[in-house]
């Protein structure tokens, strides 16, 4: 399963689940964008950051991770462009590094370079198995935990997931983005069946040919395409290569850019 992806589509498009998940839900969204960033000196690029949209903020940007397979070399690569970016960027906001693991088995601590500093209370590691029911009660952080399932429990729980969406939402396009978004999840857990199957499976066939649902769901897709667009423009790809990136024609991501203003 494709994680990185599905959880920089998650953070994309919920960006409140993010900070559902690092228990701090009364986070202002509205004062963060997720982008990602590239250092120069050795053309890597940070694929995770959620950075204040004010350059005075008091606010922290966090540097995120998502870390599904053990690596020895991942805090050794992680620190090392944490500093990197620091001093070319110099932000005038602090630091935060989330690490967002399955379970504690996956990870590679190396304690003896790096105890200090995943003790800081700036480094915040999170192990999806170990949310407590509080978090877990959480719509968003539901979500998220059903990258983690197994495939005999993910679509009971998606199917729960769903309901708990229908009541708890109550805008339409939001609604139908997150449901979509929950389909995707199980998609990726079930690549032997296909998505007609899985719509069957989730009880999503009736919902899907209603009115307001292709309604919101056109929505939801202009929405995300035009936050697509301008992401890709803030990193200075051309319309291009964002027409053929998106598989949208280059006449739909021009009028999405004038749309960006």
């Amino acid at each position: 399963m494709k994680t990185d992806s599905l959880f920089y589509q998650i953070f994309l498009n919920f960006p409140q689940i993010f900070f559902e998940l690092i228990n701090q839900p009364n986070t202002d969204i509205q004062n963060y964008e997720f982008t990602s960033r590239e250092v120069k000196q050795l053309s890597f690029r940070l694929d995770g950051l959620f950075l204040p949209t004010q350059e005075d903020s008091n606010q922290p940007f966090y540097l995120v991770e998502v870390q599904f397979q053990g690596d020895d070399n991942l805090y050794y690569r992680l620190f090392a462009e944490l500093f990197l970016f620091l001093r070319q960027y110099q932000p005038s906001y602090p630091w935060r590094i989330v690490v967002i693991y399955p379970s504690r088995k996956i990870e590679r601590q190396q304690n003896h370079q790096f105890g200090n500093i995943l003790a800081l209370n700036q480094v915040q590691l999170i192990y999806l198995d170990e949310l407590d029911e509080t978090a877990t009660n959480s719509l968003g952080v539901g979500v998220v935990k059903l990258v983690i399932e197994s495939e005999k429990e993910a679509v009971n729980r998606a199917k729960s997931l769903i309901s708990q969406a229908k009541e708890e939402i109550m805008e339409a396009n939001i609604q139908e983005n997150l449901i979509d978004l929950i389909e995707t999840i199980i998609v990726y857990k079930l690549p032997q069946k296909t998505r007609k199957e899985i719509e069957t499976m989730l009880g999503l066939s009736e919902l899907k040919k209603t009115k307001v649902y292709q309604e919101a769901l056109a929505e939801g897709e202009e929405k995300t395409n035009l936050k697509a667009v301008s992401n890709m423009i803030r990193l200075g790809l051309s319309l291009e290569t964002i027409a053929q990136y998106l598989d949208l024609s280059l006449d739909e991501v021009q009028r999405l850019a004038k749309l960006n203003g």
